[in-house]
């Protein structure tokens, strides 16, 4: 895990190209029928700069996911709220290449425990489609807890479709999350 990278444009094109059938399902779009966002060196930048700003305000957590010290995909807690919420949102994706060799959920406990224990957040959520069983394995195998269904909750492939909603707590990982995620501790 590291800070997204000016650097990554290149990789990052490639990538979300290469791997649009495997992500696309899952990729939030805009209502109203507008033109698919095409994976291109400005569309990074903006996406990079966007999430640059977000991290200034402590709106957002953006992280570059690597693998073999390359770039592999990408995970940030978003929305996140202070106050007596003290919450944030999860999201990611990953190249195709190197799923189900345990990096996103080692990368998902890391960061959830740097907002647990540097950041101070309280509690992180994920929601993720019912027929995206990749990514509920994901956090399955990490004990999230299953929180219920979100109906109509997020624009995707031209609809507003359903997502179930995961979440942990500061107190659900006393320990640390990427301790027990390593100690096998979790589904």
């Amino acid at each position: 895990m590291r800070p997204i990278r000016v650097s990554d444009g290149s990789v990052w094109v490639e990538l979300r190209q290469r791997n649009a059938d495997w992500l696309g399902p899952w990729e939030a779009t805009p209502p109203g029928g507008g033109p698919p966002i095409v994976p291109s060196r400005l569309v990074f930048t903006a996406m990079r700069r966007s999430l640059a700003r977000q991290a200034r305000t402590g709106q957002a957590l953006p992280f570059a996911v690597t693998y073999d010290g390359r770039f592999a995909g990408q995970l940030t807690i978003a929305s996140i709220v202070r106050g007596s919420l003290n919450s944030g949102f999860a999201g990611y994706w990953l190249d195709s290449a190197v799923a189900g060799r345990g990096v996103m959920p080692t990368a998902l406990a890391l960061v959830v425990d740097h907002c647990f224990a540097v950041v101070g957040l309280h509690r992180v959520e994920v929601n993720i489609r019912p027929e995206n069983t990749a990514s509920r394995r994901v956090v399955e195998k990490l004990g999230f807890r299953h929180e219920g269904v979100r109906l109509c909750y997020l624009h995707i492939d031209g609809g507003y479709r359903d997502h179930i909603g995961y979440a942990l707590t500061a107190e659900d990982v006393p320990g640390g999350l990427l301790r027990r995620w390593r100690g096998g501790q979790s589904g």
